[in-house]
């Protein structure tokens, strides 16, 4: 239950024509508390909560718990989310031995493109990308509870 991500800048679209998978994400926060998020998400035909703890002082790694729910109750629980909620179109794009989860935002939050990748532990080595630009791992003013409350418009 602990995820260990690294987050980067995109700097080019090329990596839509190296994505195998794409898909619309619609969400919002219940609780954007930096101590603790709990998150409401639509993704296709599922919804998805997710509570995720406060990151470890570098941004690596944070205590993450999802759960698949109904379509219907996200819809709802999104009605009650703070305000801003948060739409994006995520690439999924494999590079060597890793999964790539580009997402694309829009409305307040157009222009905005951040690159994700999952390992295994903090030491984990893994290929970049050509389109991959500038890393911000740690940096909060890239996680998804901050753009909903300060969008990348207003930056």
């Amino acid at each position: 239950m602990t995820e260990i991500e690294r987050k980067f800048l995109v700097k080019s679209k090329i990596f839509k024509d190296q994505a195998f998978n794409s898909y619309d994400i619609k969400q919002g926060f219940l609780n954007s508390d930096p101590e603790r998020t709990v998150r409401i998400r639509l993704k296709k035909d599922k919804g998805i909560l997710t509570v995720k703890g406060k990151s470890t002082s570098d941004g690596l790694s944070r205590f993450e718990w999802e759960k698949d729910i109904p379509k219907e109750e996200a819809e709802a629980l999104l009605l009650l989310c703070e305000k801003g909620i948060i739409d994006k179109t995520r690439y999924e794009v494999k590079v060597g031995n890793h999964i790539f989860e580009v997402d694309e935002f829009y409305s307040d939050n157009e222009g905005l493109i951040v690159a994700e990748v999952e390992l295994n532990s903090e030491a984990e080595t893994f290929e970049k990308p050509d389109w991959l630009g500038k890393e911000v791992t740690g940096n909060i003013k890239y996680y998804n509870s901050n753009l909903s409350k300060r969008p990348f418009k207003d930056w």
